[in-house]
């Protein structure tokens, strides 16, 4: 049976955005001033006279008809002719009516005549016409991708000259508790820091690291598969809970929350293709991940408010209520919402209750499967999504060899940074998403990951290069200032506007913490790295800070 979470959506933003987004709504534009009243059509003697009372509203004036007791003509004597009779009058407005007449013949003659001059015959596309002479199409413009990683051409900012660009962004008081650090990626030189090895909570930036452990532990290409096979029982099919939490309720050719997610209906058309219409109940087997599915430091609202599901092998929609929206009520029975939704179309029976378990080397009936894993990355940084970091995590753990819960996509997401060369000393990992306020992560790790992801490729055997090849991903998805993801309604502000479409970063928020992490192109075309963390400051007002100290360092040339 479904259980879905007490309180419906009610319009909230992204779980690691909770504050408002909601679109601007302009007044209607002011009219230019101008009196749009038609001017009469004939002139005028003695206007009626209009008390000053009524100038408040547009008068309109009637052009003055026959005196009283006189019939108006059916039609008026030409003004032009005063003197005219009444004998000359009829032949003039004969003269009058035949005037459009001789125009029209006139018209036709001359296109006649400019139809045999063979340009003006071609412009006109006549059938006699000779083909206007074609040219060529102009060579493809190649264009430059927006992202770059940072090079080597030009020398890049002194630390002195950063320390100074921040001086006054940094030391602003809405910061609250303030630590970060900016990397030069081209060779990892810090340029400034402020308790840059302090961890503190980190909220959704947390999904850097889940990313980055994808990137390195996962074949980009692969998916997540939602399966069906045939039962041990006639008339039996199981469904085999694969790890994507993206399949869409919706009919093919709508788009839910997430690009590319397989659709439910396709899996219904391949099973009723393949059991001859012979499936009668349906059996759930999520073996794939643990009985593991709230996180410690998870709020007691956040299933309930719609920013996070049980975590469930076995997904429709992420667990939401409505697939078009980010935050939507959510089921807090995932596996059985999608078994019960599956038998609905097939007319079949889903019991719930006890889990299932598919045979051994089942037939199988259908399966269908997830946009590719570095896609999912790409949405999970730029909309911030929660369940994709879960998952995603216990994915990373099954890779590793780790258990496929909170503690082991933890392990597993630390165990492959550190593989990786990273300093993962002091960081603590409850969930892979950020929901959880157990998490700690210094801004030095957020930056170094970062930096690893924006340096120059290097030469033939550089250890460096290889790391920096798979983690380069992690940069396409970061949310871009003022224009996508959840920075799309922020650096609209004039002290933040000089970072919107250079800043690219990585947002978190919880109660009274907010995270920014990302690049910055500075004015003299260097790519810098930032991490930056504020706590225990007012929400708003802590995050247009951060921002200010990130658009600092686009005006930054700081040599």
């Amino acid at each position: 049976m479904t259980a879905w979470a007490a309180t419906p959506w009610d319009g909230a933003s992204s779980p690691d955005e909770p504050t408002s987004h909601g679109e601007q709504t302009g007044a209607e534009e002011p009219a230019d001033g101008h009196d749009t009243e038609a001017e009469p059509d004939h002139p005028v003697d003695d206007p009626p006279e209009v008390p000053p009372a009524t100038y408040a509203m547009p008068v309109r004036i009637e052009p003055r008809g026959a005196p009283a007791g006189q019939a108006e003509t059916d039609e008026p004597d030409d003004p032009d002719g005063p003197d005219d009779s009444a004998k000359t009058g009829k032949s003039g407005r004969r003269r009058r009516r035949r005037l459009p007449l001789v125009l029209a013949l006139v018209a036709v003659l001359v296109l006649g005549v400019a139809a045999g001059v063979p340009q003006v015959a071609s412009r006109l596309g006549l059938p006699w016409a000779d083909p206007l002479p074609s040219a060529d199409p102009p060579e493809p413009i190649r264009l430059d991708p927006a992202l770059r990683a940072a090079t080597t051409d030009n020398p890049g900012p002194s630390p002195a000259g950063v320390r100074a660009q921040l001086s006054g962004p940094a030391s602003a008081s809405d910061l609250g508790t303030f630590s970060g650090t900016v990397l030069d990626p081209r060779d990892g030189t810090v340029l400034w820091e402020k308790d840059a090895n302090k961890a503190a909570v980190p909220a959704s930036a947390t999904k850097l690291l889940t990313a980055a452990a994808v990137l390195f532990s996962m074949d980009p290409g692969k998916q997540l598969s939602t399966k069906v096979v045939a039962g041990s029982e006639p008339g039996t099919a199981v469904l085999i809970g694969g790890g994507d939490p993206t399949l869409s309720s919706l009919p093919v050719g709508e788009e839910s929350v997430y690009p590319g997610a397989a659709h439910l209906d396709e899996l219904v058309e391949q099973l009723q293709a393949n059991s001859n219409g012979q499936i009668d109940r349906i059996v759930l087997d999520e073996s794939r991940y643990a009985d593991d599915r709230l996180a410690k430091g998870w709020a007691p609202g956040d299933v309930r408010d719609g920013y996070i599901a049980p975590v469930a092998p076995a997904m429709l929609d992420g667990g939401r209520a409505d697939p078009t929206a980010a935050t939507s009520q959510r089921t807090t029975e995932p596996g059985q919402t999608l078994a019960t939704e599956l038998a609905d179309r097939l007319g079949a029976q889903f019991d719930g209750g006890a889990a299932g378990s598919a045979p051994q080397d089942a037939e199988v009936l259908g399966e269908v499967a997830s946009p590719p894993v570095s896609e999912l990355v790409d949405t999970l940084l730029s909309a911030s999504d929660n369940m994709l970091g879960e998952t995603l995590a216990r994915e990373v753990a099954l890779a590793a060899g780790e258990q496929p819960t909170f503690a082991g996509g933890a392990k597993a997401t630390l165990d492959v940074l550190r593989q990786n060369g990273f300093d993962v000393s002091g960081i603590e990992l409850s969930d892979g998403s950020g929901l959880s306020t157990q998490n700690r992560i210094t801004p030095k790790l957020l930056a170094e990951v970062l930096a690893a992801a924006a340096a120059p490729l290097g030469g033939e055997g550089d250890p460096r290069a290889e790391r920096t090849a798979k983690l380069r991903p992690l940069l396409g998805g970061v949310p871009v200032a003022g224009g996508t993801g959840t920075l799309a309604d922020r650096y609209h502000e004039n002290s933040s506007e000089a970072g919107r479409g250079w800043v690219r970063a990585k947002t978190g928020t919880l109660s009274g913490v907010n995270t920014l992490a990302g690049t910055v192109l500075d004015s003299d075309n260097q790519v810098l790295v930032f991490a930056l963390m504020s706590a225990d400051a007012e929400q708003e007002a802590g995050r247009a800070a951060l921002d200010d100290v990130a658009a600092s360092l686009r005006a930054c040339g700081c040599r």
